[in-house]
C-alpha cells in the first residue's frame, strides 16, 4: 500500500508514492540518478532518508511536473519528508530540525510593464 504526499517548489510539483521496499527511487519512469544528473540534487533528494535513518527501507515513485530540475528535486525532497511523516509521526521533529518540512514560498516575480524584467530597467539617458 502506497503513502501519497505532494511536494512543491517554485513552479514544480512532485507527487510522491512511498511504500516499504528496497530503496528504489523512480522519477517519471526513470531512475532518479538518471533523471537528476547533478550530485547536489541527488543529495537533496536522499536527505530526508539520511536524516531519519530510513535509507533503503522505502521504494519511491514520483510524478514530477513543471519548473526545472532544481525545483523538481526540492519538491521531491519535501514530498518524501511529508510521506515519511505520514508513515511515522515521530520523524517530524528530526525532519523539522533539518528544515525539510517547510515549503519554500519563493517564486519568480512577474515582469512589470515598462521594465526589462521584474525590476531591471532600460538604460536611462538624460539627454
Amino acid at each position: 500500500m502506497y503513502t501519497i504526499a505532494t511536494g512543491r517548489r517554485k513552479a514544480a510539483i512532485a507527487r510522491v508514492y512511498l511504500k516499504a521496499g528496497k530503496g528504489k527511487i523512480e522519477v517519471n519512469g526513470k531512475d532518479y540518478k538518471e533523471f537528476f544528473p547533478v550530485k547536489h540534487l541527488i543529495n537533496k533528494i536522499e536527505e530526508p532518508f539520511k536524516v531519519t535513518e530510513t535509507e533503503g527501507k522505502y521504494d519511491v515513485k514520483v510524478n514530477a511536473v513543471g519548473g526545472g530540475i532544481k525545483g523538481q528535486a526540492e519538491a521531491l525532497a519535501l514530498g518524501i519528508a511529508r510521506a515519511l511523516i505520514e508513515i511515522d509521526a515521530e520523524l517530524k521533529p528530526v525532519l523539522k530540525d533539518h528544515k525539510l518540512v517547510t515549503r519554500d514560498p519563493r517564486v519568480v516575480e512577474r515582469k512589470k510593464p515598462g521594465k526589462k524584467k521584474a525590476r531591471k530597467s532600460f538604460q536611462f539617458s538624460k539627454r
